[in-house]
């Protein structure tokens, strides 16, 4: 980030941009990132492995970096890689427990608490950057 001359409030506030669209997508339904690999072509990377740990991941990584120590942020990763594991391990029975209308009220809740972690992150560091 030196090299660039960028700081942690920067990230912080373009990650919380990319975590409005993100949750904006989950709560109202809209598809604002597409897919734009070639037609037909097979890919190496599964669909999931990009929010998982894609750019958006590494700059919600740096953007939490400007709220929170070193050790809560290595913590709750943990923590959410444990979880993420045991769903991914057992989707299958997730969805069957819960159900097609279950999915869809937890999508919606989890885009609202998105997009109220992502205000957070906006305000809290655009005050730095002014």
């Amino acid at each position: 980030m030196r090299l660039f001359n960028v700081d942690v409030s920067s990230f912080a506030v373009a990650g919380s941009l990319v975590i409005f669209v993100i949750a904006c997508e989950m709560t109202f339904g809209w598809e604002l990132f597409k897919m734009d690999n070639p037609t037909g072509s097979a890919t190496i990377i599964p669909i999931i492995f990009p929010l998982l740990a894609g750019p958006g991941a590494f700059t919600t990584l740096l953007a939490l970096k400007a709220e929170f120590s070193s050790m809560v942020i290595i913590a709750a990763l943990t923590l959410n890689m444990i979880i993420v594991y045991l769903v991914l391990q057992n989707v299958f029975r997730v969805e069957k427990l819960i159900g097609t209308g279950g999915i869809y009220v937890l999508r919606k809740l989890f885009g609202i608490i998105l997009l109220a972690i992502s205000v957070k992150l906006f305000v809290g560091n655009i005050t730095s950057l002014i």
